[in-house]
């Protein structure tokens, strides 16, 4: 019985997809790479899987398109989900022009390469676009926009918008001046005042009852329409019948200021509080305040503003402007209540103090323009003493270099000491509240020695005798003498260094 021989498999594969080993074998020897059939054969194989793989993701949007036909933004859309960098110069925006090159036949004497190459077929070629040099040279140039940058510019200097392009225009003003500009003082964009509060029914609202209906309409139209809730005008009611008149409990009115000075909440009441202010002390003053119900009005009107001051809730840099007249007025009017003038005058001067703490280095104009009103109050010919006193409790609030600017550099301490000893017949008590408010604004410059044995200016002495001439120069005779028994205060007031002269101890 004989056996069959088995049957031996052939070892070399065999590939039957549609991309052929053979293209693989081609790319390999374009670039110098010797590879086998088998190894042909798996990258066919893997290749024809890759295209599967993008041809199936573009049939997606294709079908996702509505469309039928695929294509090359399919493919392209396709290649951007798979992850793989697209094919460039086949987009379908420029799609490439393709040109049929003319057929070339060679001659009886050519090779067997030319001939071959001739039988080739039909040849296709990119078509290169011709530019016209004349054409590109008439057209207009495009000018390259600039790039991205970044610029800064005022928005606004001490609340005023400066007129350069960065800014929007202004708002054109086609109404009546009186009846919507916004007044300005001191750099600080005023804000619009607000209607005074009458009583109806026990409820406080605003007194524009009163207008005619014509400017009424005009006026509402361009004022910022401020409804007060019926809680705000309860409290306004109970907090201004606390206060004033100020008779009433003082329990109440200590109550009142403590939450003005503490509560939040109440920065939709704060214009009218502000004018109710403006009104009371226009209206105490404008009699004259001589009488003790005016000067107890001043007294709380003056710790109203305070407490609005004090206050950290309020945004009260609107309403500096309408804030610092009650100040100035109460400060510098010329008749106030003798038992309440020196009072009055000192709690204005603090409260002025405050105020350009808390706000002068916002606006930086701020102070030098009230120093100067203040200057001008107290060393111009013809005003009252009263005025004089007031000045110089102001430039006390304001700060030490004020002092020092009025009273030792601007001569203001000659100007007052001579009125008060040229005053032979007058009031010795107004006479001693201004004698008084000048020796403090020269404490502020430099306290006086607290030991009783100060040593006085030394006659004998050719310094303390030019320290004397400049005491006299500076402050004019009357306070000269009132300063010259403290030798270290006089040198501090005119700037000297009054450790200079002491005597040094050598152990």
């Amino acid at each position: 019985m004989t056996t069959k021989p088995p049957k031996v498999r052939s070892t070399q594969p065999h590939h039957t997809g549609v991309y052929k080993a053979d293209s693989i074998k081609d790319v390999a020897e374009l670039l110098n790479i010797n590879i086998s059939d088998a190894i042909a054969i798996a990258l066919a194989s893997d290749v024809e899987y890759r295209i599967h793989q993008v041809v199936e993701e573009a049939a997606k949007f294709m079908r996702h398109g509505r469309r039928t036909t695929m294509t090359t933004s399919d493919i392209e859309q396709a290649l951007r989900v798979l992850n793989i960098e697209p094919l460039y110069g086949h987009t379908p925006h420029n799609p490439p022009t393709f040109r049929r090159a003319a057929p070339t036949y060679g001659h009886s004497s050519t090779n067997v390469a030319s001939s071959g190459s001739a039988n080739a077929g039909t040849v296709y070629f990119v078509e290169d676009e011709e530019i016209d040099f004349d054409r590109v040279l008439r057209e207009e140039k495009i000018v390259m926009p600039k790039g991205v940058s970044w610029t800064a510019h005022w928005l606004a200097v001490e609340g005023v918008q400066p007129l350069i392009p960065e800014n929007p225009p202004p708002v054109p003003r086609d109404v009546d001046i009186n009846s919507t500009e916004t007044p300005k003082t001191n750099g600080i964009v005023a804000a619009p005042s607000a209607p005074p509060l009458t009583m109806i029914n026990g409820t406080g609202i605003a007194n524009n009852a009163k207008k005619p209906a014509q400017q009424q309409q005009q006026t509402q139209q361009h004022l910022v329409k401020q409804v007060l809730s019926r809680e705000l005008q309860l409290y306004y009611t109970r907090l201004t019948s606390s206060l004033l008149p100020p008779s009433s409990d003082f329990a109440k009115r200590t109550a009142a200021l403590a939450s003005l000075r503490s509560d939040a909440g109440l920065q939709a009441l704060l214009p009218y509080l502000i004018r109710w202010v403006g009104e009371g002390v226009v209206g105490a003053l404008k009699e004259g305040g001589q009488t003790e119900a005016d000067g107890k009005v001043l007294e709380v009107l003056m710790e109203v503003v305070g407490s609005i001051l004090d206050n950290n809730t309020l945004f009260v840099e609107p309403y500096l402007h309408q804030l610092l007249p009650p100040l100035l007025s109460t400060l510098l009017h010329s008749s106030l209540p003798r038992t309440h003038s020196t009072q009055l005058r000192t709690i204005s001067s603090q409260t002025l103090s405050g105020l350009l703490t808390k706000h002068s280095t916002t606006y930086p104009s701020l102070s030098p323009r009230i120093m100067k009103t203040l200057l001008l109050a107290m060393i111009s010919p013809g005003k009252s003493r009263g005025t004089r006193e007031g000045a110089i409790r102001g430039l006390i609030g304001v700060g030490k270099e004020a002092v020092r600017k009025g009273l030792v550099d601007s001569g203001g301490a000659k100007v007052v000491g001579s009125e008060v000893q040229g005053h032979e017949m007058g009031d010795w008590v107004e006479d001693e509240a201004l004698t008084k408010a000048v020796l403090d604004a020269l404490r502020v410059l430099h306290p006086p020695s607290d030991s009783e044995m100060t040593d006085s200016l030394n006659l004998n002495n050719e310094a303390d005798l030019q320290v004397l001439a400049r005491l006299h120069e500076v402050l004019g005779e009357f306070f000269a003498q009132k300063v010259v028994g403290d030798a270290a205060w006089a040198k501090a007031i005119l700037g000297e260094n009054p450790n200079d002269d002491l005597p040094v101890i050598v152990g």
